[in-house]
């Protein structure tokens, strides 16, 4: 089966010449020329291998690897950009990227990163997969006093009770319980959770009405109640324990 490959590049003709590249070798291309249009591609297609830009207009390279790796954990990602610095290299690498080239890239470069990315895609699927059968471990958190949360299904059980969760609810809880006891920002929270950039004095009345209705949910669970904690003037964080 064809591998799905999308290029993020808001120059035409770098954007041009990857999908040709690509093309060419028999994978499946789609292009985007910004950071928003690549995330509202990865809600909506099953994306195998992302090659994006660094240094675009609105949403840049790493605040889209942010919200994909959120959003879709088994897309294979290559970071392009004409900019290279240690310090950029090292924080894509923190966000879980396969490679990291400098642009101009030659096409035998591009093609041994995108199929040395997809062949450990394979590879750490057949591994999920045979650990952990039809369900990733990570999807699955339970608690202390047998409260299951069930990210996958986005829902809670607690003996007789379920509770079910929006995806924006969803996605909200897997972030701050995958990172317990890291303090997020407002403006982080809604471009991993919504998927969008927003300025700092804005996110907080974004977010408000989203984990006022995670909170309602969460309240009628003991093992979950009051674990969404807000810092002041910062953001929010998942207090385990």
């Amino acid at each position: 089966m064809k591998s799905n490959i999308l290029v993020v590049d808001d120059e035409p003709v770098a954007r041009q010449s990857l999908t040709d590249i690509l093309k060419l070798e028999g994978f499946l291309v789609m292009s985007v020329s910004n950071g928003q249009a690549a995330v509202e591609h990865i809600r909506t297609h099953a994306v195998d291998l992302m090659i994006v830009d660094l240094k675009m207009p609105g949403m840049d390279g790493l605040e889209v690897i942010q919200v994909v790796n959120q959003t879709s954990p088994e897309t294979e990602i290559i970071l392009l950009t004409a900019h290279g610095s240690i310090e950029t290299a090292v924080q894509a690498l923190r966000l879980r990227i396969h490679d990291y080239l400098l642009k101009p890239a030659s096409p035998a470069q591009i093609l041994a990163s995108v199929k040395k990315g997809l062949g450990r895609r394979t590879k750490l699927r057949a591994g999920n997969a045979a650990v952990t059968g039809s369900e990733s471990a990570q999807d699955v958190f339970t608690l202390k006093d047998g409260t299951v949360v069930d990210l996958s299904r986005r829902q809670i059980k607690f003996r007789n009770k379920v509770e079910h969760l929006t995806p924006a609810e969803g996605r909200l809880l897997r972030i701050l319980m995958e990172n317990e006891g890291k303090v997020f920002s407002h403006r982080e929270l809604v471009l991993l959770v919504q998927g969008y950039d927003t300025s700092q004095r804005e996110a907080p009345e974004i977010l408000r009405p989203l984990v006022s209705r995670l909170r309602h949910k969460l309240e009628t669970f003991p093992a979950l109640s009051e674990k969404v904690v807000s810092v002041r003037g910062t953001g929010y964080l998942y207090e385990g324990g």
